[in-house]
């Protein structure tokens, strides 16, 4: 297994956060395989050696950017034009096969069978689900196709502006060739569908291999009370939904001494909290109060930040408060 690996990438810190988090949820469910990050030039010195503790192999890569303001502008995300940076995956020729876990993935048990998968092989996006989403697939690392897919890039640009635009177009019969190339849902478990779709998700989210933290806010965004074992904000609701959030902020609260270790002096913003201190500068020194809740919006603007993965999921759009008006609407 030695030449099949598990890859992702980061950018920046904060993102680099959430693949210390997916490499340690992957090592606690006994994968056997190597785990590779692609790592940007802004992620900091302190990370990087954190992230080698974690990873069997991690790379620097040059940032890419689509350069497409129109397209990522539709989608309200600016952010996502380096995510074509994704595309440097398919260089890793020493593996013969991997599977690409965004760095917002969170692995809730042994998913090792992906390997018996074909490329490219992924789950539907929810919100149009003849595209996959790019969040998880299995590839075949190929200069071949690297070399390809920049000429796609170059010649047909992406839909949206982002990478799953240009996979999408790229391997454009996914959703008609091969049905065994269409993973089961439970391994790209979209956070925002948990909401989109309740009943499903009752009926079958139990069943969850990978959780994905779709939309702007990520569960870095947030802060976690480790005395009260709780992410501030949230509506406690155990019996309604597995907490998802909450176990991503475990695992985080047990790589904080390697980054405490990294940074030694150096201010550092954990997102930690602990006994009435925030993690801002440093382990235990106050930091940045969480933020104000959002001000009321009227219906349309709150369907538009739905359409844009901008979702409250710990405020008015928490699952208690959605399970209640379906049930004020049911009965």
């Amino acid at each position: 297994m030695a030449d099949q690996a598990f890859v992702t990438l980061a950018t920046n810190d904060s993102y680099a956060k959430g693949a210390m988090v997916l490499a340690q949820s992957l090592r606690s469910h006994g994968t056997s395989r190597k785990l590779a990050a692609l790592i940007g030039p802004h992620v900091s010195e302190p990370s990087r050696a954190v992230l080698r503790k974690l990873y069997d192999e991690v790379r620097v890569v040059d940032l890419m950017d689509s350069g497409d303001d129109a397209h990522l502008a539709l989608m309200k995300r600016p952010d996502l034009g380096v995510t074509f940076t994704k595309l440097h995956c398919w260089t890793l020729t020493h593996y013969s096969k991997c599977v690409f876990m965004d760095a917002d993935t969170l692995v809730l048990c042994n998913i090792d069978d992906l390997f018996e998968r074909a490329e490219l092989s992924a789950a539907p996006d929810p919100g149009w689900p003849d595209c996959f989403n790019s969040g998880v697939f299995v590839f075949l690392p190929s200069i071949d196709t690297h070399r390809a897919l920049l000429n796609f890039c170059t010649e047909h640009g992406s839909f949206d502006g982002g990478d799953q635009g240009v996979l999408n177009g790229f391997f454009s019969n996914w959703a008609t060739a091969d049905i065994s190339k269409h993973l089961p849902f439970i391994y790209n478990l979209s956070s925002i569908a948990i909401y989109t779709y309740l009943p499903a998700f009752k009926q079958y989210g139990h069943q969850a291999k990978v959780v994905h933290f779709l939309g702007k806010v990520k569960p870095w965004d947030y802060v976690y009370d480790v005395s009260q074992r709780s992410v501030k904000g949230q509506a406690q609701d155990p019996e309604l939904q597995p907490n998802f959030l909450l176990q991503w902020w475990e695992i985080f609260s047990s790589i904080h001494p390697l980054l405490k270790e990294e940074y030694s002096d150096q201010p550092f913003n954990t997102g930690i909290t602990q006994e009435g201190f925030h993690g801002g500068a440093g382990c235990g020194a106050t930091g940045p109060p969480p933020m104000p809740p959002l001000p009321e919006m009227s219906s349309q603007e709150r369907k538009q930040r739905w359409e844009q993965g901008q979702v409250d999921y710990l405020g008015i759009d928490a699952f208690s408060n959605i399970e209640r008006k379906l049930d004020s609407f049911l009965n």
